[in-house]
């Protein structure tokens, strides 16, 4: 063996199909293209890579034992890895259409605000008059074109690669809870009287989330750490900015993706879920305590 291992012409182990930088001795039963741990699917007799096993290369499909495709965290793999991230940018888009085509009265229900009118008026309207949804529906409001612009170029660069990643319903709920924060930490920290809109709490978490991507996969991080230095500079160098959404959507983000794409894999699901929920009772704890101050 020590002789074989030594000879001129021996050559490393080839790299995995999907991911080549990860050497593999493993092969899909099937087509034979390695695959790496990540990659292989259980089946009856050796491995499938992701392709076979979802009948996508052809033959007599996947063995009847064959586990279903997961992605890098644990996710199924669909058929389109991107649709949840159109089917986002399309609730964004027919948002900013409804508020052109139905004016202030529709927008101003849309929006964050904490409490309307200010002092000396009784507030009637806000998250501390009892309208919650208000934390929701203000991350798919935007009112101006080029601030909708931005925010869905930023989503589809970022949101696909990370749907692709962490599959559809851990890529929702990284989505959702980044943008929670965002919202939160905007009600926490604004004036009650300012109002805030837009998706970009819940993008920024997906920033965050990119940099666990990155990590993940051992890739460069200085274009993520480039293009969030320069998203924090307009951040806090423009007005009209709610650098508060921005940072707490960017704070839950980290924590989020990173329980996503490096829980171990023994208790992966539990540790994933288990972190989102933990960061949901956290904002929800704030936003409470907003809510008491206000009140």
């Amino acid at each position: 063996m020590d002789h074989a291992a030594g000879r001129p012409d021996a050559q490393s182990p080839p790299g995995c199909y999907r991911h080549p930088g990860r050497e593999t001795g493993i092969r899909c039963t099937r087509c034979e293209r390695p695959i790496c741990t990540d990659c292989m699917v259980n089946a009856s007799v050796g491995f499938h890579c992701p392709d076979c096993a979802a009948g996508r290369t052809g033959g007599n499909g996947p063995a009847p034992s064959a586990s279903r495709p997961r992605t890098l965290a644990g996710g199924t793999v669909a058929a389109d890895p991107h649709l949840l991230t159109k089917v986002l940018i399309g609730i964004n888009v027919a948002v900013f259409i409804a508020v052109q085509a139905l004016g202030d009265s529709f927008l101003a229900d849309m929006v964050l605000i904490g409490r309307w009118p200010p002092a000396p008026f009784v507030p009637t309207e806000g998250v501390a008059e009892g309208e919650w949804y208000r934390l929701v529906t203000t991350m798919f409001t935007h009112e101006e074109i080029w601030h909708i612009g931005f925010n869905m170029i930023t989503l589809w660069f970022l949101g696909a690669p990370l749907e692709e990643a962490l599959g559809r319903a851990r890529y929702l709920t990284l989505y959702l809870v980044s943008g929670l924060a965002g919202s939160v930490f905007a009600y926490l920290l604004a004036s009650p009287t300012t109002a805030t809109l837009g998706a970009s709490g819940a993008i920024f978490g997906l920033f965050g989330a990119t940099a666990a991507l990155a990590r993940r996969r051992n890739a460069d991080m200085r274009p993520v750490v480039v293009l969030l230095a320069i998203s924090l500079i307009f951040t806090f160098t423009q007005g009209n900015v709610s650098w508060q959404a921005h940072l707490g959507g960017l704070a839950a983000g980290v924590v989020t993706g990173f329980a996503m794409l490096h829980a171990p894999r023994e208790r992966r699901t539990l540790v994933q879920y288990g972190t989102s929920a933990l960061v949901v009772l956290v904002v929800v704890g704030l936003a409470l305590l907003r809510t008491a101050q206000l009140t």
